[in-house]
């Protein structure tokens, strides 16, 4: 090889091989922080190799999921992980907004932040693991879909053929995410007319339209809400909630979500652990997996709704980001479990 050959920059997708062999233990989305890139910039490195380019046709891939038949659902965002064994089914979009309300996989889709799709197989515990990931605009992972030994591995095969896309390249263009809007100051805030619209709300989704019409951030809402409506937990509430839901067989709602999506487990919960600073729950069907150094804050929040009082233990990180939401098992209609208010009420203040 010239000098002038071996002086060439090394590209990505050579400087990702690189990495890989130096750290093959290391999960993509932490190389790719580390290396300064997006994981879905990464993933691409494995077209024609790993990876196969899908179509961005995300209503038609959505509607094409059922035919895998039981597969697992996973949705992260930078301290949380929700993995949800089942099928896709009773899949809707309209507009920008999306469901899947197949039970056991139950997710809110945000379309506008489905841009790219890719096949990928890669190396696992019991041999290659196949899955369909799912990426922002920025190149941030917005949901995944893997097969199981019982999954339809020939549906997968024909999916990839016909969403196989005719760019194959290695190289993903991505457009950086909007700067987070900066808080205005708590002086500038109405925050009688928020405490007043807080308390006339009639649902839960009213909420966000309470953030935009107030102009403020999610928890300098909880900030300046009334004291009935919110109050301080410790940030290690989640392992008492979990923790207490595994004894009592209290049946819980987990919210965890990432740009594009959010995944809900409803159900109870079993076997919860610590590891490696994560705290865990490994259920047969349902994993969550909790950074517990990236939980800054946690909040009781009670919203007023036809059916009364609805109270949420929320998770935050030091930005303000939501990490994940765990309520009582409720349906449209009914009132919150006793037996979860009761334990939402006593944490740890």
């Amino acid at each position: 090889m010239s000098n002038a050959m071996s002086n060439q920059p090394a590209s990505l997708a050579e400087t990702w091989q690189a990495h890989r062999r130096q750290h093959p233990e290391q999960r993509i989305r932490d190389a790719a922080a580390q290396l300064g890139v997006s994981e879905g910039q990464l993933v691409a490195c494995g077209c024609g190799e790993s990876a196969t380019r899908l179509r961005p046709d995300m209503p038609a891939l959505l509607g094409a999921l059922p035919s895998l038949g039981r597969v697992m659902a996973l949705t992260r965002n930078d301290n949380a992980v929700i993995e949800k064994n089942g099928r896709y089914a009773e899949i809707s979009i309209r507009g920008p907004m999306g469901l899947v309300l197949a039970g056991a996989i139950d997710l809110r889709l945000f379309m506008t932040h489905w841009h790219h799709a890719f096949a990928v197989t890669e190396p696992g515990r019991h041999g290659a693991r196949r899955s369909l990931q799912v990426f922002d605009a920025d190149g941030t992972a917005v949901h995944k879909v893997y097969l199981l030994s019982d999954s339809d591995a020939a549906a997968f095969d024909a999916l990839l053929r016909d969403f196989r896309a005719d760019d194959q390249g290695t190289e993903l263009a991505v457009t950086p995410a909007p700067a987070r809007a900066a808080e205005r100051p708590d002086a500038e805030i109405d925050a009688a007319g928020l405490r007043a619209a807080w308390s006339q709300l009639k649902d839960t989704h009213d909420f966000y339209g309470l953030l935009g019409r107030f102009k403020v951030s999610r928890t300098q809402a909880l900030r300046l809400a009334a004291p009935d409506m919110v109050s301080r937990a410790k940030p290690a509430s989640h392992r008492t909630v979990l923790e207490s839901a595994a004894k009592s067989g209290l049946s819980i709602m987990v919210f965890v979500g990432s740009p594009g999506c959010i995944e809900i487990h409803t159900g109870p919960v079993h076997k919860v652990f610590e590891t490696n600073g994560w705290f865990n729950v490994m259920d047969e069907d349902f994993n969550l997996h909790l950074r517990e150094a990236g939980v800054a804050t946690s909040w009781v929040v009670r919203k007023p709704t036809t059916d009364g009082l609805v109270t949420a233990l929320e998770l935050y990180d030091a930005a303000g980001e939501l990490i994940a939401q765990f309520f009582g098992e409720r349906k449209p209609g009914k009132p919150e479990l006793p037996g979860w208010r009761e334990l939402a009420e006593t944490l740890p203040a």
